[in-house]
């Protein structure tokens, strides 16, 4: 392992140049019938890379990206990063309010869309006034004064000469919302990703020039941005992007291209489980499934592979570490619950709140070292400096460790919720409630949910005399938040439990929901 570790390490432009050459005539990207090779690839990125030198780009600016699944999406990644600039990609699901909060916090000089995101852009572009330029995806008219991507990918000037240092230099920052409610950006180096990529391929014995893989996973997202694009662009595999999840057309699209490997979120694998029994052997080609961003259901697990007699092998990492650390062994043993052992270059140990490990089988914070692990947060010092014991990043999950060295999540440490793989903070949501005119108190945690993992549930109680409903309060949440972080259900109660100190007692809301579930709740669905 240790020989290939400082070729890895190279800068991702450099990785991409030998991927290029050594898979020119195979397909990288197949998107709505299109297919690009890596040659293609390789050349359109590097137009894209001179286009935004030619008007000014430069090492470190950072260029937001805001696009749907796509072969554009994966294009303006790499012409992002080969301009030396940092990728900054962002959630969809995100209300304007919090894409303008992102923008701004990054200091971002452009901006990447695509024009059915268009109206969005629209709602949030004077709230961003230190955007000097944007870059229209698509066929439909631009703002005017953007400029358009088809025609960046027209020039034909050659990429800029850099001098790229991958423990130093940050390729892209993801910004994940912290406990406080305030988006945090983690800052991935080339370093960090390029070694995640590689410890990808060989946790996942993926096979370059022959495997083909099915984006379905949000392509803004950690896990989808390592694990379904950077690996396969840069190991001479298959990507094929899908803008939105649809049961029935992944499995067409996995008959037709022969993909051979589906990364997914456990909704994912419980809405496949949905399908006709005529879409059943269409998921023959592939080899076996792989389960992150939540807890998998045992139950889920087992009604997937009896019916369609492939694997889920389930693994765990946060945004913060690249974000893949850990994975049922391919072709190993796999222990239900249980995210597996840590993929290569990466080690995991569980610590107390002192710093010092813990025996196996004693619950403490699962704390996570590595080439992956992120340099920090962007301008957040103090946040950064907490988040680590040493080199050890702390993940805030707790769990376990037992004498196999398989590692299992029991719970979180704060109270994060996990909506379909993307964290959700109640106290984001509860900010906003307490904005309601009518709400006096409120608190939200997390229930379980077959389809999504968890969903985000709401307690409120009125103030004196005063009066609304369920359906209220979630129009006046999705007024400022995003879709998935919307409560599905809202109890009102007379007051909320607390303790001696007046402080919130969640647990006592976890409960009253697990006895009341479904029975007292108001809902507009």
């Amino acid at each position: 392992m240790e020989a290939n570790i400082n070729t890895e390490f190279r800068p991702l432009p450099d990785l991409l140049a030998a991927s290029v050459e050594r898979f020119a005539a195979q397909r990288a990207i197949v998107f709505n019938g299109r297919t690009t090779d890596f040659a293609a690839f390789g050349l359109m990125t590097d137009r894209l890379a001179a286009g935004l030198a030619a008007r000014g780009v430069q090492k470190g600016d950072r260029i937001g990206l805001f696009c749907v699944n796509s072969d554009a999406f994966a294009i303006a990644y790499f012409g992002i990063v080969k301009a030396g600039a940092t990728v900054v990609p962002i959630n969809l699901l995100l209300n304007p309010k919090e894409v303008a909060f992102i923008l701004n916090d990054a200091g971002a000089r452009g901006l990447f869309y695509i024009d059915l995101l268009g109206i969005s852009v629209q709602a949030f572009r004077s709230a961003v006034p230190a955007l000097e330029f944007a870059v229209c995806i698509g066929d439909q008219k631009a703002a005017p004064g953007d400029l358009l991507f088809k025609d960046l990918l027209a020039d034909s000037g050659t990429p800029p000469t850099l001098s790229i240092d991958p423990s130093e230099d940050v390729a892209a920052i993801l910004y994940t919302s912290g406990t406080t409610g305030r988006p945090k950006g983690a800052m991935l180096t080339h370093r960090n990703l390029a070694s995640n990529a590689w410890s990808v391929k060989e946790a996942l014995l993926l096979t370059p020039g022959e495997d083909v893989l099915i984006v379905t996973l949000p392509m803004f997202h950690a896990f989808a941005a390592t694990a379904c694009m950077l690996f396969p662009l840069l190991y001479g595999c298959t990507m094929i992007p899908v803008p939105r999840f649809d049961p029935i057309l992944v499995a067409q699209l996995i008959q037709t291209y022969g993909v051979t490997h589906f990364l997914g979120v456990p909704s994912m694998f419980a809405s496949l489980l949905h399908m006709p029994d005529e879409h059943t052997a269409k998921l023959a080609p592939l080899k076996y499934a792989i389960s992150g961003g939540a807890a998998m259901p045992v139950e889920v697990m087992n009604r997937f592979e009896a019916r369609f007699g492939k694997l889920i092998y389930e693994g765990d990492g946060p945004t913060e570490c690249s974000p893949v650390t850990c994975v049922n062994p391919i072709g190993g043993t796999r222990k239900p619950a249980s995210v597996g052992l840590p993929v290569p270059l990466v080690a995991m140990k569980i610590l107390d709140e002192t710093g010092r490990e813990v025996p196996h089988g004693v619950i403490g914070e699962i704390c996570v070292k590595g080439p992956n692990v992120m340099k920090g947060y962007w301008k957040l010092p103090d946040d950064t400096r907490e988040a680590f014991f040493g080199e050890w990043l702390r993940t805030g999950d707790l769990g376990t460790e037992d004498d196999d060295g398989y590692f299992f999540i029991v719970d979180r440490k704060k109270d994060m919720i996990i909506v379909n793989g993307m964290n959700v903070y109640p106290r984001v949501i509860e900010e906003i409630l307490y904005q309601h005119e009518a709400i006096r108190e409120a608190a939200v945690v997390g229930e379980p949910d077959d389809l999504h993992g968890e969903i985000p549930v709401a307690y409120v109680a009125l103030k004196p005399n005063a009066q609304t409903t369920a359906a209220d309060v979630r129009k006046f949440c999705r007024e400022s938040l995003g879709r998935h972080e919307v409560p599905r259900k809202v109890f009102f109660m007379p007051a909320l439990p607390k303790n001696a100190a007046g402080k919130i007692l969640k647990r006592e809301l976890r409960k009253h929901g697990e006895l009341e579930r479904g029975i007292d709740s108001r809902t507009d669905e």
